[in-house]
């Protein structure tokens, strides 16, 4: 089966299954329509005709909600183009402690890179390889470091860092254009934060003013340390966006 996402990792089969990851808080799916439409996005990738009706994926969501009686948790969301069939279902979920958000989280460097960045079709054997050396390092993500020594993105996660306070991502074609990626760089925009795309070396982390995670479970969530070097975790950059991020969450949720 080979899963084509946006979002996490993949495994390569005969049928291709396209799925969302999206998280549910007070019992509403946020930022719902931002994953459909990235949904339909991979299915262009994989240039397979989008069937779904958005209402109808809603109404599903809504009724497994209910069903469950779950306010909050990650809903996963399949559609395998082989068998023409959707399942909605919630799935296991981490989110970080107040701590990590307080102190920051420790990553590390990890050199590979997917095939696709876009699609995000990855191997089990590239997953479990950084999920073995992020174990091994007691770390809580993998910043990816492709084979020029380009900074791309997390194993599971976007990747943003601050330098003379100007917010620098990778290019959009070289990651994963995360729902959370997007809503960043628009809340940049409305904070007039300068943000560039750039392709930024591995060994001038050191250079860095900070480093943040962003994505659907971890949201905005600093890093004070890569492999041996430490970061400023109370970036006033990365607290501005950490709270506009959670203020732009309040107001979908109250809309």
């Amino acid at each position: 089966m080979e899963i084509i996402n946006y979002q996490e990792g993949v495994l390569k089969m005969k049928d291709k299954v396209v799925y969302e990851v999206l998280r549910v808080i007070d019992g509403k799916p946020l930022f719902l329509e931002d994953h459909l439409e990235r949904m339909k996005n991979s299915f262009d990738l994989i240039n397979e005709e989008f069937l779904l009706k958005n209402d109808e994926i809603k109404e599903k969501i809504k009724n497994l909600i209910n069903k469950e009686n779950k306010l909050c948790g990650n809903i996963k969301i399949t559609y395998s183009i082989t068998e023409k069939k959707l399942d909605i279902f919630f799935i296991k979920h981490s989110y970080p402690t107040d701590e990590m958000y307080d102190n920051g989280v420790k990553a590390i460097l990890y050199f590979g890179e997917r095939e696709n960045p876009n699609a995000k079709i990855v191997n089990d054997n590239f997953r479990s390889g950084v999920n073995k050396e992020i174990e091994n390092n007691n770390a809580y993500e993998a910043i990816l470091i492709d084979r020029n020594g380009f900074i791309t993105e997390g194993s599971r996660s976007n990747i943003f860092m601050i330098k003379n306070n100007v917010i620098l991502t990778s290019p959009t074609k070289a990651v994963l254009p995360g729902v959370t990626r997007k809503k960043v760089l628009e809340l940049a925009n409305q904070l007039n934060l300068k943000v560039e795309e750039q392709e930024y070396n591995y060994k001038k982390i050191n250079e860095l003013d900070g480093m943040f995670i962003s994505g659907t479970s971890p949201k905005i969530l600093p890093i004070y340390l890569v492999n041996d070097v430490k970061l400023d975790e109370k970036n006033s950059i990365i607290l501005k966006l950490m709270k506009a991020y959670e203020d732009s969450i309040n107001k979908y949720l109250n809309d």
